[in-house]
């Protein structure tokens, strides 16, 4: 088998034949990274299959479109990360909620959102993290995690490399902050 590369699953989405052998292969090695970008917006497991599977849909209706103005992992991940925000924004709508009353939300239906591992400190961090607001949230642990350039990044978030450096900064004033507290 060939190498896996994105140019081979372009060319054999291309192609009617092979379209979906090629979206297998796709979500063979990229699924895994867009359950964790989601997860990490939106916290919940369950939320974040949910989020994921419509992510995947969205992936396959307009991986035609695709235009390689960025790379395919760049492009998978602004669909996957726009998919999560989007979900928060509609579910704190349906719930009647604004961000700080969504993450008392999340703390007290989901505590073990809070609990990543069995460190303390990790599990501080996480809390901290749980309450960014959501778009501060998908920055912080794309660049903190994954260390995502902030150039890749401005192509996800459609928005300049200095506002991206300075909503990090943000991010990590408010979790010092937090952590701080306790």
């Amino acid at each position: 088998m060939p190498e896996l590369t994105d140019e081979y699953i372009l060319a054999l989405f291309a192609n009617s034949k092979t379209k979906e052998q090629a979206f297998e292969l796709l979500l063979k090695k990229y699924q895994k990274t867009i359950y964790y970008n989601v997860r990490r917006i939106v916290t919940v497991h369950e939320d974040a299959n949910d989020v994921t599977q419509n992510a995947c849909i969205k992936i396959w209706r307009h991986l035609d479109k695709f235009r390689g103005e960025s790379s395919l992992k760049t492009w998978i991940t602004k669909i996957s990360v726009n998919e999560a925000l989007t979900f928060i924004e509609k579910k704190k709508k349906m719930l009647n909620l604004t961000d700080d009353s969504y993450t008392d939300f999340l703390v007290v239906t989901h505590p073990e959102t809070n609990y990543y591992s069995p460190n303390e400190i990790e599990r501080l961090l996480q809390d901290a993290i749980l309450h960014l607001p959501p778009k501060q949230r998908a920055v912080f642990t794309m660049r903190y995690y994954d260390e995502t350039p902030y150039a890749e990044m401005s192509k996800i978030f459609d928005t300049s490399e200095s506002a991206l450096k300075a909503s990090y900064h943000f991010a990590m004033e408010k979790i010092k902050k937090k952590l701080t507290e306790h």
